[in-house]
């Protein structure tokens, strides 16, 4: 297993206006903490699709908020310890807000558009039959991840994702993560008017959660710092953009990808 916290050396991957309780300590300036109240909050029901409150009034309100998939119990409590114990026979590299993470994917520069194998040699075998798994459920079929990120968010390091929409140029329509060690929120929200609106997603151990369709390109998705209390990693498998698919405009490169993808002989990057 990965070493305690209480033996971690005191650094961290922030950088710009990103932080953590590592270097919020080190400089004396704790981040402030969430509690805007010109937000609308509410919960998702996952048997109903619906996301409901109870107002100040003490009406209930909802409205449908589609684009979520939750599969709990996706993984065994062995798989589940199978998993952890294999990455943390693995490197963590430090990341941003407090996280570290394993990267199994193609080199990307975003900003500027530009994707190339580099180093990428796969997933990891063990994600095999986790992915063949998937295609068990209707919207995953066809899913084929083209990279996988493992990270480690801890209470102690303060860990946390700002709310974000991930590209839509290189990474398709469906975002799949595993969720292991323990409980979560996913926080979703989108501005309305002069107001924000904020959908609380329980995201329970061991499950699966697919965003695709407007929870995928309207919602952005966090996850705050209050809603780590315990070590959780988690795996998020995302495929390849239409653009890299057969008839898109890098349909060479994209075929390669997928090529030592799918070869699950990968270690990380």
């Amino acid at each position: 297993m990965a070493a305690s916290e209480d033996s971690e050396p005191a650094n961290c991957g922030c950088k710009g206006i990103r932080s953590c309780l590592v270097c919020e300590n080190l400089n004396g300036k704790r981040r402030a903490e969430d509690t805007d109240h010109s937000e609308l909050f509410f919960k998702y029901e996952p048997s109903s699709g619906l996301a409901v409150r109870w107002n100040e009034g003490g009406v209930h309100e909802s409205f449908p908020f589609p684009g979520v998939l939750l599969w709990e119990d996706f993984v065994s409590e062995e798989e589940e310890r199978d998993l952890v114990n294999m990455m943390d026979q693995d490197l963590w590299k430090e990341s941003q807000s407090g996280r570290k993470k394993q990267d199994f994917g193609p080199k990307v520069n975003f900003k500027k558009q530009r994707v190339r194998v580099g180093t990428f040699s796969g997933l990891p075998a063990i994600s095999r039959k986790f992915v063949l798994r998937m295609s068990q459920e209707k919207l995953l079929q066809g899913f084929q991840p083209v990279e996988q990120c493992n990270l480690d968010y801890s209470p102690q390091r303060g860990s946390a994702i700002d709310p974000h929409l991930d590209d839509c140029w290189l990474w398709g329509e469906r975002l799949v993560t595993v969720n292991l060690l323990s409980d979560t929120v996913i926080t979703m929200s989108s501005e309305e008017g002069q107001r924000e609106v904020r959908v609380c997603v329980g995201f329970p151990r061991r499950s699966l959660l697919v965003l695709h369709g407007e929870a995928r390109h309207k919602w952005k998705h966090a996850i705050h710092r209050q809603d780590i209390r315990q070590r959780r990693v988690c795996s998020t498998f995302r495929e390849l953009s239409s653009a890299f698919l057969p008839g898109g405009e890098y349909e060479a490169l994209g075929s390669q990808l997928l090529d030592i993808a799918l070869g699950f002989q990968g270690s990380s990057v």
